[in-house]
C-alpha cells in the first residue's frame, strides 16, 4: 500500500515537504507542489484519514444516540445538532439505541476505542451513574438536567413550563386531568417532570390511571384518546407529549362522538396552531445545537434553556 514516505522517495522531497502538500499548508512553491502533486496521481493516492485522525487525537466526528425519530423531541434536537455540526465541519454519526442498554454500552465502548470524539445522549436506557464512569474516555453530552453527575448537558427547563401549563388548567377549574408520556414513570425524566407539576400545582398524586405511556405517535394517541372516551368519570383536560399526538386524541374523541377536553400539546408544531390549542415550546434545535457546541467546546458546562407555554388564541 502506497503511503507518504514512497511519495517522498519518488518525488525526491522530504517527507515533511509532502506532509504540506497533503494538507493544503502554504510554504510550498508552486513547482515542488507541482512535482508532489504528479506522483500522487501517478500513484493514485489516498491519505488515510482514520490514520489522520489518529495522529491528530481527533475524528472531526460525533456520535448520536436517540432510540428513534417518531417524535419532534428527537427531530428536533437533531436539526439543532446537524446544523450546528455542518457550521463547526463536524461529522454526526446516528446511533439508534431504542433504549436498548447492550447497544449504549456498545456505543459507550466505542467512544473509548476513539471512534468518535464525543457521544451526544439524546435519551438513554442506561443510568446516568454508568453515563458517568466512560466520560474519562471522551465527552459525553446529554439532552437532560444531569442533577449530581457532573456530565455537561444541555436542556430545557421543563419542569417550570408543566407547572405553568398545570396552573393554567387550575385557573381554569379543571380537576381531573390526564398525561400522556412515550415512557414509564420509572424510567423517564420527562414524565417524572410531568408528573412532579402535576402533584406540584394540585397538592395531590396522581391516579394511575390518568397516565398513559407508550405514546410515540398520533396513531399511538387514538389508542389512548379510545381509552379516555369510554372512562364513566370523563378527563376535562389532556396534557399530550406533542401538537400531533393531541390531534390523534382529538380524532378519537371524535370518533366516539364524546366532548373534546382541553387538550394541551407540545413542541409547536404546524398542527397544534391549525387546532389552535395551548402547546410548550421546548426549543429543542436550540437545545441540540447548544449540545453539538458543548460536544466540542473545550470547557463543558450545563445549560438549561428556557421552554415557553405559548397560549393559541
Amino acid at each position: 500500500m502506497t503511503n507518504i514516505h514512497d511519495i517522498a522517495r519518488l518525488s525526491g522531497y522530504s517527507v515533511s515537504t509532502v506532509s504540506r502538500v497533503l494538507n493544503h499548508q502554504n510554504y510550498v512553491s508552486a513547482k515542488t507542489r507541482g512535482d508532489i502533486e504528479a506522483v500522487i496521481n501517478k500513484l493514485d493516492y489516498v491519505p488515510n484519514v482514520v490514520a489522520r485522525n489518529l495522529s491528530r487525537g481527533a475524528t472531526l466526528t460525533i456520535g448520536v444516540v436517540l432510540p428513534h425519530v417518531d417524535h419532534p423531541y428527537f427531530t428536533q434536537l437533531l436539526h439543532g445538532i446537524m446544523r450546528a455540526a455542518f457550521a463547526a465541519n463536524y461529522h454526526i454519526v446516528l446511533l439508534p439505541s431504542k433504549w436498548d442498554s447492550q447497544l449504549e454500552l456498545k456505543y459507550l465502548e466505542a467512544l473509548r476505542q476513539h471512534a468518535y470524539d464525543a457521544l451526544i445522549f439524546t435519551s438513554h436506557g442506561l443510568p446516568l451513574k454508568k453515563l458517568a464512569v466512560y466520560q474519562r474516555y471522551g465527552r459525553i453530552v446529554l439532552c437532560e438536567n444531569p442533577h449530581d453527575y457532573s456530565l455537561p448537558a444541555a436542556y430545557a427547563q421543563r419542569t417550570a413550563t408543566y407547572v405553568e401549563a398545570f396552573t393554567y388548567l387550575k385557573q381554569r377549574h379543571h380537576q381531573r386531568i390526564a398525561i400522556l408520556t412515550s415512557r414509564p414513570l420509572e424510567v423517564s425524566a420527562t414524565t417524572q417532570a410531568m408528573v412532579g407539576a402535576y402533584e406540584q400545582v394540585y397538592q395531590r398524586t396522581l391516579s394511575p390511571k390518568l397516565l398513559y405511556t407508550g405514546i410515540i405517535t398520533a396513531e399511538d394517541d387514538e389508542h389512548a384518546g379510545t381509552y379516555f372516551a369510554q372512562l364513566t368519570e370523563p378527563v376535562t383536560a389532556v396534557l399530550t407529549n406533542g401538537d400531533d399526538i393531541a390531534v390523534g386524541m382529538r380524532r378519537a374523541y371524535l370518533a366516539a362522538q364524546r366532548p373534546v377536553p382541553l387538550l394541551i400539546g407540545q413542541e409547536h408544531q404546524l398542527s397544534g396552531e391549525v387546532l389552535g390549542i395551548p402547546t410548550i415550546d421546548h426549543h429543542f434545535e436550540v437545545v441540540g445545537a447548544r449540545a453539538l457546541e458543548l460536544a466540542i467546546s473545550e470547557h463543558p458546562q450545563s445549560i438549561a434553556l428556557p421552554a415557553e407555554l405559548i397560549i393559541n388564541n
